[in-house]
């Protein structure tokens, strides 16, 4: 059986030698290379004088898609993002990124790391999700179809365009996907197929893909929240 990560890498190969440089993504921006990835990284961390919370939505949800890359992730995320903040230097002249925590304590982490190359494991993950993204829609559309889009933590009416799908209440979309990986022979026994898109495009046993799907959706549970609600909890 061939492995993903190989052909992942023969490609990037290839991709160098004939010119050709690879695109790079943070959630679903897309960026011509990973270069420009980080311009955009650095144009928010220099735009706020230090010490200041980042209070741009936009830029606050771009280090929270940032920060999901980085692999200590759920250890930085905590009990959950309320803010960023832009940290001091602490090795060398340059400041960098403080995550606010929704208990009020704080930790620095590396835009930098966050920018490696993602494991295999955060791979598979990001093809698991979009694997799903079909039953996550369904969902959606039964709520809005019936007239229920309420924020199942505060109550308050929601907007379809401001609505975030949650597994807030149940088992996290991580502990669905670990325990998934290990009844199938763990990370590396799940194949994916090479793709320009984020991830390594899907799961290469469509059968093993329908398999995930069903597992997911028995048990999932999900619920809706503001996109604000849901931003300031631990991603699950």
């Amino acid at each position: 059986m061939r492995n993903a990560v190989g052909v992942a890498a023969q490609q990037r190969r290839r991709n160098r030698r004939g010119g050709v440089v690879p695109e790079f993504w943070i959630g679903h921006r897309r960026y011509r290379t990973k270069e420009k990835a980080k311009e955009a990284v650095r144009e928010v961390l220099y735009r706020y004088p230090i010490g200041s919370v980042v209070d741009q939505e936009d830029d606050h949800l771009l280090l929270m898609d940032l920060l999901d890359k980085h692999h200590e992730a759920d250890d930085k995320i905590g009990s959950g993002v309320d803010a960023f903040a832009i940290a001091p230097p602490q090795r060398g002249p340059y400041p960098g990124f403080e995550v606010i925590r929704s208990d009020g304590s704080r930790i620095d982490f590396s835009y930098q790391t966050c920018l490696k190359p993602p494991t295999y494991r955060q791979q598979v993950m990001n093809v698991m999700r979009d694997e799903v993204k079909p039953d996550i829609n369904v969902y959606f559309e039964s709520r809005r179809l019936a007239g229920s889009l309420t924020s199942d933590q505060s109550g308050v009416p929601l907007d379809s365009n401001s609505t975030a799908v949650s597994y807030f209440r149940g088992p996290s979309f991580v502990v669905i996907a670990e325990e998934f990986a290990g009844t199938v022979g763990g990370w590396n026994a799940i194949e994916m197929t090479s793709s320009m898109e984020p991830g390594l495009g899907r799961f290469k046993d469509r059968q093993l893909a329908e398999q995930w799907c069903s597992d997911h959706w028995d048990r999932c549970v999900l619920g809706l929240l503001s996109s604000q609600e849901n931003q300031r909890r631990p991603r699950r």
